[in-house]
């Protein structure tokens, strides 16, 4: 026992070199597995949401979520295994952007078990419930710690630069939008994204039953959630064209998979509002350096994708929303809510050099 004692210390013993990154490559097998991880969330999210009989912990839907969590747990620790086979112990064994994952891996095992005598003893749960139960937040909180590893990966590497490559950068993108999804899910009962377009055009043709109120603030939720990651990247980095597109394809797979993508037309709303948030990049280039171009693409993209979704509501049902304050009104708060986010993320423009050097390791 103390010889095991004494291994385990030395084992977790700083070595003192400089933390190492791993390669694209690496990154994108981490963000593949993420995939894998996060997709079986999805899943397990539909089976609550569509399948009332449930009533065990054992599920062909929970073996899809915990394999994923195996997968990614065993790829973050064989990249930490490499290191500790070269020499290297304790941090210096953990490659850049991957320690918080690999802290977050037991954290995650326990809530999970934490999560089965829960299920056991307490019952599924199928309703609002299930976003405010302490296992699944503490499930939640690991999980996202642990898929937006290839992020954390990125944010410092010396190959990536100030204008990545999509392809460089996609593992990256990958991890936010799997990690968005997850805020998603748990604030499911504000999903703008869930919403029919019968519905939508329904709320909007009348002010009495409180219809109206709880659309305008499901907008309000959605907008920051979908928002919010990218200003976080734009003010890092100058996306290449298509990032924005690839966080709303992963983004409206958690609400697709609780609605079993019933809602489709406005689900793909959201895609080509990812689209056009892109030509709004390339054509106003905003920055950390250029804060006016910043502050305008975040009003102009709220704007925008919440016009989109009023339109296609309209389109779908075949007329528009009764109250025409409702549905002018609402992309233009979507736009100053925008605004603000943009102002708050970059008060102030930050010096070009800040630009090359500001990103910290993770």
């Amino acid at each position: 026992m103390v010889a095991v004692d004494a291994g385990v210390r030395r084992l977790l013993a700083d070595s003192g070199e400089a933390r190492t990154w791993v390669s694209p490559r690496a990154d994108l097998v981490m963000a593949s597995l993420g995939v894998w991880f996060g997709v079986g969330l999805m899943i397990d999210a539909w089976a609550h949401s569509n399948q009332p009989q449930l009533e065990t912990f054992f599920t062909p839907w929970h073996a899809a979520f915990y394999s994923g969590f195996a997968a990614v747990s065993a790829w973050i620790i064989w990249q930490v295994y490499r290191n500790v086979r070269a020499g290297r112990s304790g941090p210096a064994a953990v490659p850049n952007g991957y320690l918080a994952g690999l802290l977050a891996i037991p954290g995650f095992a326990a809530f999970g078990f934490a999560d089965m005598m829960w299920h056991t003893f307490l019952g599924i749960e199928q309703t609002l419930d299930i976003l405010f139960s302490p296992s699944h937040l503490g499930l939640i909180v690991t999980m996202m710690l642990i898929i937006t590893t290839p992020l954390r990966s990125a944010w410092n590497a010396p190959d990536i630069g100030e204008r990545p490559r999509l392809s460089r950068l996609l593992p990256a993108l990958i991890g936010l939008g799997f990690g968005t999804t997850l805020v998603s899910l748990f604030v499911s009962y504000g999903n703008a994204m869930q919403r029919s377009a019968n519905g939508i055009v329904r709320d909007f043709s009348a002010l009495e039953d409180g219809g109206a109120g709880m659309l305008a603030a499901s907008m309000i939720i959605t907008n920051i959630v979908v928002l919010a990651p990218v200003l976080f990247l734009q003010r890092r980095w100058q996306l290449p064209f298509g990032s924005v597109t690839v966080l709303s394809v992963v983004g409206i797979l958690m609400p697709g998979a609780q609605t079993g993508f019933r809602n489709l037309p406005i689900l793909l709303t959201f895609v080509a509002a990812g689209l056009v948030s892109d030509l709004l990049i390339r054509w106003l280039r905003p920055s950390g350096q250029r804060r006016a171009a910043y502050w305008a693409f975040a009003g102009l993209s709220a704007f925008a994708t919440w016009s989109l979704y009023i339109a296609v509501a309209s389109v779908v049902v075949g007329r528009l929303p009764a109250v025409p304050e409702l549905w002018t009104g609402a992309p233009i708060v979507a736009g100053l809510v925008g605004l603000a986010l943009g102002a708050l993320f970059l008060p102030n423009a930050m010096p070009a050099q800040a630009g090359e050097s500001g990103a910290r390791r993770a």
